[in-house]
């Protein structure tokens, strides 16, 4: 009888093992760099406005790689790769995810518009509208993210077609920037993942 409590407990324990184990890169059908740029992108670009981290740019690289999004344009002051810093945080991504720099973010939006997208910077401004609020649909969108102290210029809030504000509920009223990025991809993309079958 204990021979069998323990042979059964054995089994138990290895299934335990196997239901729990990390799954391998295969298992997780993650793209190489070269597939991610063959690969269907969403409609959304990330243009970062003097952020000064490159641990942010980094962050922000990496999670942009998680949601495929097509692009991201760094402007002004903002890190670029190949930095050492950059690669550490984004662990890669900066390979995959398609980037350029640009002077200044004025241009890059001009030229979005152009291209028919519509221009969302994530900003709290007394006419933001909340998050969850906003849906892409069928839209093109870029989205801006700015300066971890100063946010998005004033001058790049005027040209948006739309501010977008992160409901908050603590003390603080404000997220680091790479983590801004984050929840308003995770919150915009979502509806959008069918359409990384394709």
């Amino acid at each position: 009888m204990e021979k069998r409590s323990k042979d059964l407990l054995a089994k138990l324990e290895k299934k335990t093992m196997i239901r729990n184990r990390k799954q391998s890169i295969t298992e997780m059908k993650r793209l190489t760099p070269l597939q991610y740029k063959e690969a269907h992108l969403l409609p959304l670009t990330i243009l970062l406005e003097d952020v000064r981290s490159a641990q942010n740019v980094g962050a922000i690289f990496r999670t942009a790689d998680a949601f495929r999004v097509e692009e991201i344009v760094l402007t002004g002051i903002t890190p670029r790769p190949p930095h050492p810093l950059i690669h550490k945080t984004a662990l890669g991504a900066e390979d995959a995810v398609p980037f350029r720099y640009a002077p200044t973010a004025l241009e890059v939006i001009e030229e979005y518009k152009m291209k028919g997208y519509e221009v969302w910077c994530l900003e709290q401004t007394i006419h933001s509208t909340p998050l969850e609020e906003c849906f892409m649909e069928e839209r093109k969108i870029l989205l801006v993210a700015g300066n971890e102290v100063h946010g998005v210029s004033e001058e790049l809030v005027a040209q948006a077609d739309r501010a977008v504000e992160i409901p908050q509920f603590g003390t603080k009223h404000s997220l680091n920037v790479s983590v801004s990025v984050g929840v308003a991809l995770y919150a915009l993309l979502s509806p959008l993942w069918g359409n990384l079958q394709k």
